[in-house]
């Protein structure tokens, strides 16, 4: 099921069909639509799409990707290790699933932030840098849609239940940043059961998603709200509505966004959870076209309390929560979306990422969990030709440092750009600043 909200726009005959948004919700996304001065990508690029799955609050290294069985108790952690299909190296139990897809990424280990609160390595790490004098650098994922420009569906999607944040507020780089909001992602929440929301489009008494697909009882609707809302403004944003009608029936963005065209046993080899219906639908909003796809684990860190999911930030329960539900979870979706995305070509031209923001403290906590760790962490790399079954970089005995070259948000930014076509002239008109950012080659190689 589809939720959706109300919108001006003139039907095929030129006629002038308009509903009211309320509180304007959707002017970013629709602003965007109207404004179509764009530059187009590279014919170079590697690859026509980027999916981000972000696990926000930091998944333990040790715990999952680089464990170190032979470190003193303290940092270890009580997990045993599994092999992989990439020779001579483990994870963790936890991972049974991740391990045997292996082939299919190319881990790194040796990443780096330079921060250890999440509003500030979140930002860091999806825009390249931290918060500095001039403002925030925009999200990688707004510098692809500003490129690539409008389209049936938005160029720049965030799946889940809103935009990263902790308890002080929300992570400033999760959008358009200097830019301005007109180039935030459009949010769609997914839910366990399949449905799915679209916060920014609210519906008005009396319209629901079925008189979207009844044309003539909803430009009777239409008309009926056209006589209540003042012509001034109508005119004013007639273009705009006009793109969101085009959105809203259109076939392929309805088919996109409704989960319940996959078989059953699609959604539960994904299982039926909001994070495995998010990568879902994220598998299919890439076979739509969109450019950019950001999968949100979770909206909220720090914040344990019954309506919040505070995701990977495991200050206390690390453990507890690593075997009984993070891992759980994520070891069943993950590996799924990889191996569907690969079986239906898409990993050919899609790059997959899956990050958090920083690690967590190799030493174990008071509280016998972990805490936050900038020095060192992983990612997961896929598609694009990447070659799968490899490692690239590696931590030290305890987990607390990179002993090769780190891996910096700037060049997981310029990897990502560059990937997808965003020329070095293009991000220089932009203003878009990398520094000391080099293209990760090696993943490629």
């Amino acid at each position: 099921m589809l939720h959706v909200g109300g919108f001006w726009t003139r039907d095929c005959s030129g006629m002038t069909r308009r509903a009211f948004v309320q509180a304007g919700l959707s002017a970013p996304f629709l602003w965007r639509l109207a404004h179509s001065n764009t530059a187009k990508a590279s014919p170079d690029a590697r690859a026509k799409s980027v999916l981000i799955v972000w696990l926000w609050g930091a998944p333990s290294h040790l715990d999952t990707c680089d464990p170190k069985p032979n470190a003193p108790t303290e940092y270890r952690g009580p997990f045993s290790t599994i092999p992989t299909r990439i020779p001579g190296v483990r994870f963790t139990e936890l991972l049974p699933r991740l391990a045997a897809h292996s082939h299919l990424f190319t881990l790194v280990r040796s990443n780096k932030n330079f921060h250890s609160g999440h509003l500030e390595a979140g930002t860091c790490a999806l825009t390249g840098s931290l918060e500095g004098p001039t403002g925030v650098q925009p999200n990688f994922g707004s510098i692809v849609a500003r490129v690539r420009g409008p389209r049936q569906l938005p160029p720049f999607i965030a799946i889940g239940r809103g935009n990263p944040r902790d308890v002080v507020g929300i992570m400033k780089g999760y959008g358009g940043g200097n830019w301005g909001h007109v180039w935030d992602p459009f949010l769609v929440t997914c839910h366990d059961d399949g449905t799915v929301d679209i916060p920014h489009l609210r519906l008005l008494d009396g319209l629901t998603p079925q008189h979207l697909a009844d044309r003539r009882r909803l430009l009777t609707d239409l008309d009926q709200l056209r006589r209540r809302v003042e012509n001034g403004r109508l005119e004013q944003w007639d273009t705009v509505f006009q793109r969101a009608y085009e959105l809203l029936t259109s076939p392929a963005a309805r088919q996109a966004l409704d989960l319940s065209r996959e078989p059953t046993s699609v959604r539960e080899a994904y299982g039926l959870t909001a994070f495995g219906q998010s990568c879902l639908l994220a598998r299919r909003l890439i076979e739509a076209g969109v450019p950019y796809v950001q999968v949100n684990w979770s909206q909220y860190v720090e914040a344990m309390t019954p309506n919040c999911d505070f995701g990977w930030d495991t200050h206390i329960y690390n453990f507890e929560l690593l075997a009984d539900r993070l891992c759980p979870i994520f070891d069943r979706a993950f590996p799924t979306l990889l191996a569907d995305m690969h079986a239906r070509g898409l990993l050919k031209d899609t790059l997959v990422i899956c990050m958090g923001e920083f690690g967590r403290t190799p030493k174990i906590n008071a509280q016998a969990s972990r805490d936050h760790w900038p020095n060192v962490y992983f990612s997961i790399w896929a598609g694009a030709g990447i070659a799968g079954g490899r490692v690239i970089g590696e931590s030290d005995k305890r987990g607390e440092e990179p002993i090769t070259e780190p891996i910096t948000p700037a060049m997981v930014g310029l990897t990502i750009l560059e990937t997808l076509g965003v020329t070095s002239q293009q991000r220089n008109e932009l203003g878009v600043l990398l520094p000391g950012a080099r293209f990760l080659e090696e993943l490629f190689a």
